[in-house]
């Protein structure tokens, strides 16, 4: 039953967790359902992957000096954001279901805080992680020479914008001094805040989407320039190698955030849509592509699964030998285009 609050000027602050849940009609279950050890068995799984992936990948860039480079710097604090948001989601699931009426408001808000925090260092990292592949790619580098001053700067501001975003409804962007504004998905929440918190990221995907797509055009374009210069297999594998890394970067993303975005933007503007049925799950969805982003940026790498290997096996040797002879795109751009300026200074004598 939702609470009369026409007084808006008043604060609640001396209320419990359930007054604000009963004020949006939210329903916190007093005894244990089905329905929760679902969601707590599903979410304890994924945390328990992330967790586990993440430091398989810090570890790994920390032991392998191969990735001292500014991408692998910028990779490592996405598994570090990921790994803090596979602990922040163990900490929700802890205290969900029928903990949530044990809560103070202070406890509830640090729940909420964490998920926000870890949730939004990630989808930053990702848009690092994209405008460094820009440069790099229109600068035909294998790497790029980005001072590792410039990079930790970058580390740092993700991490500051990403704690403001987590620190704003506990400093007044919430809606116990006006009732009528309450979210449904977080009853403590402004929706206005949810708005918010939702068209950033949106923005932040659709200019992730613009990045990544003027990428593949233009190497589509080089490597129409440069065919002459190279094999077929290489120009094939520099296409379709570029186009399936792309599609698989933007359709995971897009399958993991936008049902819970699209949900977020349905309680902010108060939509009496039933969305409650699948906001938990839209949450561990969410929470998935926490452990797909080291399977997209790092499993895919000959080395970095090596020394995945090494560490899983407890080894402390590295293979003797160089490498197998495996062409990356930006290595087969980078060698077709020294090819192609030395065709055309051949052509110019």
């Amino acid at each position: 039953m939702v609470l009369n609050s026409s007084n808006t000027d008043r604060c609640y602050f001396d209320q419990n967790v359930s007054f604000f849940y009963k004020n949006t009609g939210k329903n916190i279950s007093t005894h244990w359902r089905n329905r929760d050890y679902l969601v707590v068995t599903l979410g304890m799984t994924v945390c328990f992957i992330v967790i586990f992936s993440n430091l398989l990948v810090i570890g790994a860039i920390f032991k392998n000096r191969r990735f001292h480079f500014p991408i692998y710097y910028l990779l490592g604090n996405l598994a570090v954001s990921d790994l803090f948001s596979g602990v922040s989601y163990l900490h929700l699931m802890f205290h969900t279901g029928p903990w949530t009426i044990k809560l103070s408001t202070y406890q509830w808000f640090i729940r909420q805080g964490l998920i926000d925090t870890s949730l939004t260092a990630s989808v930053l990292n990702l848009l690092a992680v994209a405008m460094e592949r820009h440069q790099t790619i229109f600068n035909m580098q294998l790497h790029s020479k980005m001072s590792t001053r410039r990079v930790f700067f970058i580390i740092f501001s993700i991490w500051i914008v990403a704690i403001v975003m987590g620190l704003f409804p506990t400093m007044g962007w919430n809606c116990m001094c006006n009732l009528p504004q309450c979210s449904t998905m977080a009853p403590l929440y402004s929706r206005s805040f949810l708005v918010f918190w939702a068209v950033l990221n949106l923005v932040t995907f659709s200019i992730m989407v613009a990045i990544y797509t003027r990428i593949f055009f233009y190497v589509r374009h080089k490597s129409k320039q440069m065919k002459e210069h190279t094999t077929h297999t290489r120009h094939k594998e520099t296409v379709f190698g570029l186009m399936k890394t792309v599609s698989m970067i933007l359709g995971l993303f897009v399958l993991c955030w936008t049902p819970g975005l699209v949900l977020l933007m349905l309680d902010g503007v108060n939509c009496k849509c039933g969305v409650l049925g699948f906001e938990k799950y839209f949450l561990v969805l969410a929470e998935c592509n926490s452990f797909v982003n080291p399977i997209v940026y790092c499993f895919r790498d000959q080395e970095m699964r090596r020394t995945f290997k090494e560490l899983l096996c407890f080894l402390c040797r590295r293979k003797n030998g160089t490498s197998e002879n495996q062409f990356t795109t930006l290595e087969v751009l980078s060698e077709t285009k020294g090819d192609y300026i030395s065709h055309k200074q051949n052509n110019s004598h």
